[in-house]
């Protein structure tokens, strides 16, 4: 057999061989039929749906005692689904009404709030999609009574591939799987945030190209470079076993040092921040070293709700978060949302790209009764911390100065009421925008930080949609012109004497955290697992060294290039 190389998205980090297990998932064959009792259907669904989360709740409890109660925390996104009246209720309604059988309506039901999830623009709540269509299946294998592939099959040594793995398949791997591989799925989805957690390096969006695995492959995945071989020779396979065995040692002495704070060689200091999506996301971060949250994303806040969250809903989630972290940073990014019908009890107009369209700080802006209840929550959590607050998707200076006006606006509101607002706070932009790269040096005069959103700012950048995988060997935050961005942004910010971090992918990505140091940058932030191995790696770092690096990147003709040189690898002809 001859040695094959595939190239996907790398998902989770770390190098692994073992021989290929194909995951068939048995899809049961819905027919739409009428039913001559609605009120018996809706009975049946709902011993269904009760079934279904007496299981969601057993995998919770042996996840919360195989991986812990973070990872665990995942499926109480699943269980909220249970009670979420525009879903369970939903299909309630369209039994009784349109006398369908409960399958048909599960599966019309469940498709539309996958799209409309898949639809947003922020990429943590597109993962969202594949939670309600793991929940849906779940409905669905019960209804059927259609038996689900049973994972304590699987062997010590096995690479998982799917075409999509759910959360609740990832967490029922039994221990020694060595890797897993799938057509589709993001770098967000919880799947892969449950293998990181693992330790399974993971590899995604292999698209078409996953059918060229068969089983019984062996199989080389690295995680980090999103890469394949299959069916190695004898020496590559010797030469990747000798890397796993380094690579596992360098984890296990960053994890010992992770507390300790992020300094170069020579005596700079870079913070070292995590990356939350909800409140779940707290004790991870504190325990990886998180030195402050550089992005905390308050969407779950809009999308776990059936009405539009309270002032005093928002105010305790904002106050947990900056009780979690004392007097260190805690960079809040005010509400990301808009585009196709992004939520249940919102009039929101369809739009063709959402992507590109009214949403973020356009949306708040247009809606200053909606920001204003979240400003001031916020105004009022800041006395608990050290709040910085973050417009997401700025693109010119009269959106910041408006934004800040209301954020003002708020803040004589309160007073007047004789509540007490945060003393002080900084103010900031996500740069994620071409445009706002472009202009970082006007932006910067109205903020005290600008935060680079690597994942938005590659797509607009390169014209590649980061969540499709025809194009995903295209989507690339290391390429020139994105880096070059990045350098305008730490150029301004640095002569108007303001900070410059990353929230994005990037900033997460170890191999490239010398480069990113001589960019100029003086924060990143990520997801909490990788934050030991980047504090270890700045650790490493001499400024002038990294300066000079940074430079050769900004010349180099491909992301393919610029990475070679970053991790010191010769430069092919």
């Amino acid at each position: 057999m001859t040695a094959e190389r595939y190239h996907g998205v790398g998902a989770a980090p770390g190098l692994s061989i073992g021989q290929v297990v194909w995951w068939r998932k048995e899809s049961p064959k819905v027919e739409t039929q009428t039913v001559s009792d609605p009120d018996g259907e809706i009975k049946r669904f709902e011993e269904v749906v009760q079934q279904a989360k007496a299981q969601i709740q057993q995998l919770r409890q042996t996840t919360a005692e195989r991986i812990g109660e973070e990872e665990a925390a995942i499926f109480d996104a699943h269980l909220s689904f249970m009670e979420d009246p525009a879903y369970i209720g939903e299909m309630k309604n369209r039994i009784r009404n349109q006398k369908k059988n409960a399958e048909a309506v599960c599966r019309d039901v469940t498709d539309e709030m996958s799209q409309m999830l898949a639809s947003l623009p922020d990429e943590y709540m597109q993962a969202r999609a594949d939670d309600i269509r793991d929940v849906g299946t779940r409905i669905l294998l019960l209804l059927s009574g259609v038996q689900p592939f049973d994972p304590s099959m699987l062997k010590p040594g096995s690479i998982i591939v799917a075409e999509e793995l759910a959360p609740s398949d990832t967490a029922q791997f039994p221990p020694g799987v060595a890797g897993m591989v799938t057509a589709r799925g993001s770098k967000t989805a919880h799947a892969a945030i449950m293998a990181r957690t693992l330790g399974i390096p993971a590899v995604l969006g292999l698209g078409k190209t996953l059918e060229e695995l068969a089983d019984g492959d062996t199989l080389i995945v690295d995680g980090e470079a999103g890469s394949l071989i299959k069916n190695p020779d004898p020496q590559t396979e010797k030469e990747a076993r000798s890397e796993m065995e380094r690579q596992q040692k360098l984890r296990e002495d960053a994890l010992k040092k992770a507390d300790e704070d992020a300094f170069t060689a020579d005596g700079r200091r870079i913070q070292v921040f995590a990356n939350i999506g909800s409140l779940n996301d707290l004790e991870a971060a504190v325990h990886n070293g998180a030195e402050g949250v550089g992005l905390f994303r308050t969407e779950f806040l809009y999308l776990e709700n059936d009405q539009w969250p309270t002032e005093e809903e928002q105010y305790g989630a904002y106050r947990k978060v900056l009780e979690a972290f004392g007097d260190k940073p805690v960079v809040i990014r005010t509400l990301d949302i808009g585009g196709d019908k992004d939520l249940p009890y919102a009039e929101l107009p369809k739009e063709e790209n959402p992507f590109l369209g009214h949403r973020a700080i356009r949306f708040c802006l247009a809606n200053p009764d909606i920001f204003k209840v979240q400003l001031k929550a916020l105004l009022r959590a800041g006395v608990h911390g050290d709040l910085w607050v973050m417009f997401p998707m700025v693109e010119n200076l009269s959106e910041v100065r408006e934004a800040k006006a209301l954020l003002d606006e708020c803040r004589q509101e309160l007073q007047q009421n004789g509540v007490e607002t945060a003393s002080s706070l900084k103010v900031g932009i996500m740069v994620e925008i071409p445009a706002a790269a472009v202009n970082a040096d006007l932006l910067a005069k109205e903020v005290d930080f600008m935060s680079i959103g690597t994942n938005d700012l590659t797509q607009y950048t390169l014209a590649a949609d980061r969540g499709n995988e025809l194009v995903a060997p295209l989507y690339d935050a290391a390429h020139p012109a994105v880096l070059r961005l990045v350098k305008k942004t730490c150029d301004a910010a640095h002569e108007a004497g303001i900070i410059a971090g990353m929230c994005g992918e990037l900033a997460g990505d170890p191999k490239m955290t010398e480069v990113l140091v001589g960019l100029g940058l003086h924060e990143l932030s990520m997801s909490a697992g990788t934050i030991p191995e980047v504090k270890e790696e700045v650790r490493n770092v001499q400024t002038d060294n990294a300066r000079t690096l940074a430079e050769r990147t900004l010349v180099q003709e491909s992301p393919e290039a610029v990475r070679q040189l970053a991790t010191k690898e010769p430069l092919k002809s």
